[in-house]
């Protein structure tokens, strides 16, 4: 930033230096647009970042976000990213009394036999064919509309059969899994993608779980999460050489405390220096958008998620006898079967945190070990990393609550194995939505910004100005959204900020 009381000029200014921020001011400078990023944090790329986070141990973890689904291959080929993204053989792999469900991301006879281990029949195996077929074309009718304006619902519902469609968008996602499946592990399972990051229980009629659900499920048509070789430092790494390529100015450690927008143009103030610009991006959370605007504070999001940093020094044995190679190559969940989920939410949503640890556990270094130095690399060391779900920001309210979740994680996992966890854990970190607030700004520790919103256009919606056709619209005309809280942000996908890079471009064209 200029010196004290100095003021500077833009086209636009990116408050939030996210991934999202990163991706728009890519297009923006590219297409001649002067464009300036202002990040609170000494370093871009908010939670896609990775970080040394045990001293003396030489392991750069993906600290936060750490899959990679809903960024496509045409804009990571677009923005010229030198990113490799590496598939898992195994989808997921959930331990139970008698054994354990193994999915291979393409199923083949390991996973006909552990269903029909599981279920003493082939039923709930052809029930789960026929439901992610089915599934697939709404993933493949939807992904391709992504980087365009917001199509219309109609568009959608008619290109797609009735049914699936009336299971993922018009009635709870609980009652379509209940009815299509009849085992509560494979239930729990299948429940799973609905709560990642958000707190609802399965037969919520909001839909918030469904919209989760297909957010989760949608990516390149495919719905598979992908390794990031490197870590999603990587990324960051990658879109910020592109961006400075570019051109784009890039401010780190300048806090923005306010934000002035007319319909000519804004002003964004930080300590006593300013910019004008004609547009402000906006990579934090509405929530905080609006403080900064002096405009009426909308309910502040609440995180639900508690994240479990791990470094152990091999992974342990299971009491099934499973190699845990294969186990926790994919998504190993612990207490996931649909009841437990179910009784998990309904706890917490009493104010309390639940008897037992309900969640995930997912080991980067299986399938990428270049985040481990070469002393540990030669090892047999293995991160791991757990997301809980269903520990909203008020049942984790200090640190002594935080310690006794990470117990029931311990407890948890200790339950299918054949030696106990704590003995071979190197270092250990854990993230309640608490602290990620504090580290992040993200109000409530929320990591999608706050409930993900359908990425369509509702009957009787007409969008008249490019903001709203591409769903990044703020209350002012100058100021748009281009982080999770736009129309279809959330997760690591690099589309809020395409869109709303797209959106200025629109109106400068027009």
């Amino acid at each position: 930033m200029a010196g004290s009381g100095a003021s500077e000029k833009h086209d636009v200014v990116i408050v939030g230096g996210g991934h999202n921020a990163l991706v728009a001011s890519i297009y923006l400078a590219r297409a001649g647009t002067d464009v300036v990023v202002v990040e609170r944090l000494p370093h871009v790329g908010g939670a896609a970042v990775s970080a040394q986070a045990f001293d003396g141990l030489d392991a750069r973890l993906s600290r936060y976000s750490y899959l990679v689904s809903l960024m496509s291959q045409q804009l990571i080929d677009e923005l010229g990213l030198r990113l490799e993204l590496r598939s898992r053989d195994t989808a997921s792999y959930t331990p139970h009394a008698g054994g354990g469900l193994l999915v291979e991301t393409v199923p083949g006879p390991a996973t006909e036999a552990s269903f029909r281990e599981l279920t003493g029949s082939d039923d709930e195996l052809a029930a789960w064919r026929s439901f992610y077929r089915e599934v697939a074309t709404v993933a493949e009718t939807i992904a391709p509309t992504l980087l365009a304006p917001l199509p219309h619902i109609g568009n959608l519902r008619d290109r797609v059969e009735m049914p699936i469609w009336t299971d993922l968008v018009d009635e709870p996602l609980g009652a379509a899994i209940e009815r299509r499946f009849s085992h509560d592990v494979v239930r729990g399972v299948v429940a799973t993608d609905a709560l990642i990051g958000t707190f609802a229980s399965l037969y919520d009629r909001s839909l918030v779980q469904n919209r989760c659900f297909l957010y989760h499920l949608i990516g390149n048509g495919t719905g598979e999460w992908r390794v990031p070789v490197g870590g999603m430092g990587a990324l960051t790494g990658e879109l910020e050489r592109v961006a400075r390529e570019a051109g784009v100015r890039i401010v780190t450690g300048t806090a923005v405390t306010g934000i002035t927008a007319t319909d000519d143009g804004v002003v964004v103030e930080s300590g006593a220096s300013r910019i004008e610009a004609d547009w402000v991006l906006s990579g934090v959370a509405p929530y905080v958008l609006a403080g900064l605007l002096g405009d009426p504070l909308p309910p502040k999001p609440s995180g639900s998620q508690f994240k479990i940093n791990l470094l152990v020094s091999r992974l342990p044995r299971l009491r099934s006898g499973v190699d845990p190679a294969v186990a926790f190559a994919g998504t190993f969940h612990l207490g996931e079967s649909f009841s437990e989920l179910e009784a998990a939410h309904a706890q917490a949503a009493g104010g309390t945190l639940p008897e037992r640890a309900v969640g995930e556990l997912y080991c980067h270094t299986l399938t990428d070990r270049s985040i481990l130095g070469p002393e540990l690399a030669a090892t047999e060391a293995q991160t791991l990393t757990y997301f809980g779900l269903h520990t909203p920001y008020e049942v984790l309210p200090d640190d002594a609550a935080a310690e006794r979740a990470y117990a029931q994680f311990l407890a948890a996992i200790d339950e299918h194995l054949d030696e106990p966890l704590a003995p071979l854990i190197l270092g250990v970190e854990h993230k309640t939505p608490a602290q990620i607030e504090t580290a992040l700004g993200m109000p409530g520790g929320h990591i999608f910004h706050g409930d993900l919103q359908w990425p369509w256009l509702e009957e009787g919606e007409k969008p008249h100005r490019p903001a709203e056709r591409w769903g990044v619209a703020t209350g002012h005309p100058r100021v748009l959204l281009c982080g999770s809280g736009a129309r279809r942000g959330g997760a690591v996908s690099g589309i809020a900020g395409h869109n709303a890079a797209q959106a200025i471009l629109d109106y400068e064209s027009s």
